[in-house]
């Protein structure tokens, strides 16, 4: 009998970098297998030449932000001076609680649907605040009284909430998520949307409504997934007047500044690009092509996949006779040199679980498919 020790820390990570280390199929960490827009790589070997190496303003290239301000304009009544260019939308996460500790000047609950991304659940009690997690019901979906009900048991005043969600792709509907922020107006608390994967979806566009906005609300999003760059940490937040002054000053010393070089390749792709548009349909039709493929092969295993519109990753439970998600996830790599991340990750509920990254190119999900029918077949 195989015993294997769990590592501290994200298991992403651990087993992201077994591959990285020994080879395999990395379906592990959300790493995008497709190339950048060529024109974004065009614009960045002539902002290399052009000397772009040193800070970055603070809140963000100033052409940049003008660039986000007038996008979302079109909705909202936003400036730049609404928005902060961010090293990821990770940093943005960790400056909505670190301003709102200072704000409410007291302990407080941060709370997001299970299962959910680790650094919606990790985040929180690095800053000594308690973590809660809501589990869906039978329709993956929620009853609003039992969650009011929920938030004012538990103190909530913040909610993490993405439409995909990693790791399970769940989109919200409209009126689920109409439903939230209501909730958020008439409990007191604030949400924080995060938008990473909004454009990433396979059926109908995730609703969310910008014109809603106000000073509840905080807006993330990146560049991260939608490109392809995920190591470039280039992500924005759009927060409220009343909040923004604060949470930049909080910036000045913890994120200083994201890369100067690739924001002025943003500035100059973007706007004469359709804000990338095409690459991001063609991105999307991949990711809808695999989904298919993946969901197919896990399904005729045994694996039972939840609603999933969109996003990054499969969300599955294991086949029956299958309980242990480390486990299998560490014999699956063993094996067969495919790596996965067991769902015990992202929730306590979700030890029969598997999250697999889909964001690769077609051939690698066929032969993971193959190595995967390979080891479940044994």
């Amino acid at each position: 009998m195989e015993i294997y020790h769990k590592p501290k820390g994200s298991l992403i990570s651990f087993f992201s970098n077994k591959v990285k280390n020994h080879g395999g199929i990395n379906l592990a960490q959300g790493i995008p297998g497709f190339p950048p827009p060529k024109k974004l790589i065009e614009s960045l070997q002539r902002m290399m030449v052009d000397g772009h190496h040193q800070y970055a303003s603070g809140n963000g290239d100033h052409d940049l932000l003008n660039i986000l301000a007038a996008r979302y304009s079109k909705i909202i009544d936003v400036t730049p001076k609404n928005l902060l260019v961010v090293q990821g939308a990770t940093e943005a996460l960790n400056l909505v609680i670190i301003y709102l500790k200072q704000l409410l000047e007291r302990p407080f609950t941060i709370m997001a649907f299970d299962p959910a991304y680790e650094s919606y659940k990790n985040l929180p009690p690095i800053y000594g605040c308690e973590y809660v997690a809501y589990p869906f019901n039978e329709n993956n979906s929620f009853d609003t009284e039992e969650l009011r009900f929920f938030i004012r048991k538990n103190s909530v005043k913040l909610i993490f909430f993405s439409s995909p969600g990693n790791p399970y792709g769940k989109v919200f509907t409209k009126e689920e998520t109409e439903a939230l922020l209501n909730l958020s107006r008439e409990e007191d608390c604030f949400i924080a949307i995060d938008a990473v994967y909004r454009e990433l979806y396979f059926g109908k566009r995730p609703y969310i409504p910008m014109e809603l906005f106000n000073h509840r609300v905080f807006y993330i999003n990146s560049f991260s997934k939608v490109f392809s760059i995920t190591g470039w940490r280039i992500g924005y937040l759009l927060a409220h007047q009343l909040h923004m002054p604060a949470i930049r000053s909080i910036h000045d010393y913890t994120g200083l500044c994201a890369p100067n070089l690739f924001q002025k390749a943003l500035v100059d792709y973007l706007p004469v690009n359709h804000f990338g548009r095409p690459y991001v349909e063609d991105i999307r039709e991949k990711l809808g092509r695999n989904f298919e493929v993946m969901k197919s092969t896990l399904q005729n295993l045994g694996f039972n996949i939840p609603p999933i519109d969109g996003g990054y990753f499969i969300w599955g439970k294991l086949p029956i006779g299958y309980t242990d998600g480390f486990k299998t996830a560490m014999n699956l790599y063993d094996q067969q040199e495919v790596a996965t991340i067991p769902g015990e990750h992202f929730s306590t509920n979700a030890k029969s679980f598997l999250r697999l990254n889909i964001a690769r190119p077609e051939e690698e999900i066929e032969e993971a498919c193959k190595r995967i029918t390979t080891f479940f077949n044994k």
